[in-house]
């Protein structure tokens, strides 16, 4: 069953797509007039150039809102697109699911014919959250993937970094970076993917600490310069590879 088969019942309910994170990943689509999302999810992000969305959960299918481009159900290790069926292929936020990467970015390879865009997250960039409550749970592994590993892959690619608001819409794992309360609320951890998957035992760990370090102020007294900040750059990053840095 996919990962989001079992979590993403409740997905719509937090993770909505922050119209500046929107404008970043549109503008580095630019002026194609065809885009396959893969990975895509609920259709968060897609612009109105999407004409094929392409993910392995019905879950997620069944959440689209009417009028979305229509998906089918699929990997994005084996799209099914004729080559060259787009201009440009998209990815926000799902290569780490992928269980082979390099099979599912020769694919997006294949099936773009000018671009690829794909929002990623350089796993070297850490914040508190990670540093003082996190770390990982045993029984999962980190998300991140080298950015020049990814970059390679796609044959060479511009890097874009794409700074968090600090009232970003999206409920993603790096949303709540000037929230921390949110953390404590279940709803928001089921919208992501790390703490949907992770042992209640692991869990309780770090939330019953961060719990108690709201209470007492110390986190708030930890991280006051964070209060004066519109966003924060937490390793979110965009991938843009043409058709020109790219063997076909």
């Amino acid at each position: 069953m996919p990962t989001y088969d079992r979590i993403g019942q409740t997905y719509l309910a937090t993770r909505r797509p922050d119209p500046r994170i929107a404008a970043r990943i549109h503008a580095a689509l630019g002026d194609v007039r065809t885009v396959a999302n893969v990975g895509a999810g609920t259709g968060s992000y897609e612009p109105p150039e999407t004409v094929v969305a392409v993910d392995p959960s019905a879950v997620m299918i069944a959440q689209r809102p009417a009028g979305a481009a229509p998906a089918v159900r699929a990997v994005a290790e084996a799209i099914p697109l004729r080559d060259g069926a787009v201009d440009a292929a998209m990815a926000v936020l799902t290569v780490h699911h992928w269980s082979d990467l390099e099979a599912g970015i020769a694919e997006l390879r294949r099936v773009a014919r000018r671009r690829i865009v794909i929002l990623g997250w350089d796993h070297r960039v850490t914040y508190w959250l990670h540093t003082e409550y996190l770390g990982y749970d045993p029984a999962t592994k980190p998300a991140g993937i080298p950015i020049e590993y990814l970059a390679g892959m796609l044959g060479g690619a511009r890097i874009e970094p794409v700074p968090v608001p600090h009232d970003c819409v999206d409920g993603f794992a790096g949303a709540f970076w000037r929230r921390p309360e949110a953390y404590l609320d279940p709803a928001v951890r089921a919208g992501i993917s790390s703490f949907a998957q992770a042992s209640d035992v692991w869990l309780r760990s770090w939330l019953d600490r961060l719990r108690a370090d709201l209470e007492s102020g110390t986190r708030r007294e930890r991280h006051a310069v964070l209060l004066d900040l519109d966003e924060l750059d937490l390793g979110y990053r965009l991938f843009i590879a043409d058709s020109e840095c790219r063997d076909h």
